[in-house]
């Protein structure tokens, strides 16, 4: 059965560039789906589609049991969005901005005050709430535009990198939100940049790249994929990075070579994948003494996102792709061809070594 969310081959082309290459999503209700990429990979362009804003060049999509072609204002009355910028009306009161919205979903007066009330305290804005939006900082306006997507609690809800501009406290309350409304049934489809956020919020995962679904899971499952463990040094003079790539690649899962090392210039990082556990380091810290180079960090971890998302598309989820506007509704710029994975799962031979 079909989940609250559930698209089939969303294709959207602009011009020569295919934002969406036959994607396929499936959240189930009262869960959240993240939607891991770069900037211009087509996650902004899916929630368009989705949320009716964009028609698709082929493909189905169905949103809360609605045919988003067939039935696009129903779609729209069954769902809430807060999208990548602050929608807010800049002459208008953080309060009579949160209260309008309550009238356009046909709440009763007295109703929309106290729900705008609520939210203004929720959203750390209750100081601001009787000055004009057009005062507000960035990332006030941001909160208030979050407020305004969660006045009703629609079943399914869309935001689009939400807490893009939000400083920790507010971003740490916007997920207490989140997590609340999930508790509450509500279905969430979140894009992000943010690997820790679809880490903590998320219960699956599709990461995409260029307009594809390249590997979905959840945040363990598509870690397991990645496999094994990363040794990471610091070391002490710049200089010493050579030598270091050089006994760390002895110690590489593939037995690769350098290649196999991502190097951090700046902060004189270096972070190899490894078998072996805990005894690695006492051989790694032993080989490096022996080689004349001093560290001043080094730690064994799990993979994270963030290496699934190198191992998958060979350059990291913040790499800046940008789309037309910076919105992800436009064609991307210098798109290279997609590596990884290819859209039926077939794994592609793709390395990229970091110099």
């Amino acid at each position: 059965m079909a989940g609250a969310i559930h698209a089939e081959g969303l294709v959207k082309t602009f011009g020569d560039v295919r934002a969406l290459d036959g994607v396929d999503l499936d959240v189930p209700e009262g869960t959240v789906l993240g939607l891991l990429g770069p900037n211009g990979a087509g996650k902004t362009t899916a929630v368009r589609v989705l949320t009716t804003l964009l028609r698709p060049d082929s493909g189905r999509a169905v949103v809360a049991g609605i045919d988003v072609l067939e039935r696009p204002d129903e779609v729209r009355r069954s769902i809430g969005l807060s999208g990548q910028f602050a929608a807010v009306d800049e002459y208008l009161t953080g309060r009579e901005n949160l209260q309008m919205v309550g009238r356009l979903y046909q709440m009763n007066a007295r109703a929309a005050k106290a729900r705008a009330d609520e939210l203004l305290e929720r959203f750390n804005l209750a100081d601001a709430a009787d000055r004009t939006a057009k005062t507000y900082s960035g990332g006030m306006r941001r909160r208030l535009d979050l407020a305004a997507a969660l006045v009703v609690s629609p079943p399914v809800m869309f935001m689009d990198e939400p807490t893009t501009g939000l400083d920790p406290r507010n971003r740490q309350a916007l997920w207490e939100v989140i997590q609340e409304l999930v508790a509450g049934g509500t279905t969430l489809l979140l894009t992000t940049q943010y690997l820790e956020e679809a880490d903590h919020l998320a219960h699956d995962i599709c990461v995409v790249d260029h307009g594809r679904v390249i590997a979905r899971g959840t945040s363990d499952q598509l870690k397991a994929q990645t496999g094994g463990e990363r040794v990471e040094v610091v070391v002490h003079e710049r200089g010493t990075i050579p030598a270091a790539r050089e006994v760390l690649a002895r110690y590489g899962i593939t037995g690769g070579g350098p290649g196999d090392i991502t190097v951090e210039d700046h902060t004189r990082k270096l972070t190899v994948p490894v078998t072996g556990g805990a005894r690695i380091l006492a051989e790694v810290i032993r080989d490096l003494d022996a080689a004349g180079v001093e560290i001043d960090d080094i730690a064994l971890r799990r993979p994270t996102l963030d290496d699934v998302f190198l191992s998958l598309t060979g350059h990291v989820a913040e790499q800046a792709d940008e789309e037309n506007g910076g919105d992800g509704s436009g064609p991307g710029k210098g798109r290279r061809p997609p590596g990884g994975k290819t859209a039926d799962g077939r794994a592609e031979s793709r390395k990229e070594t970091v110099t």
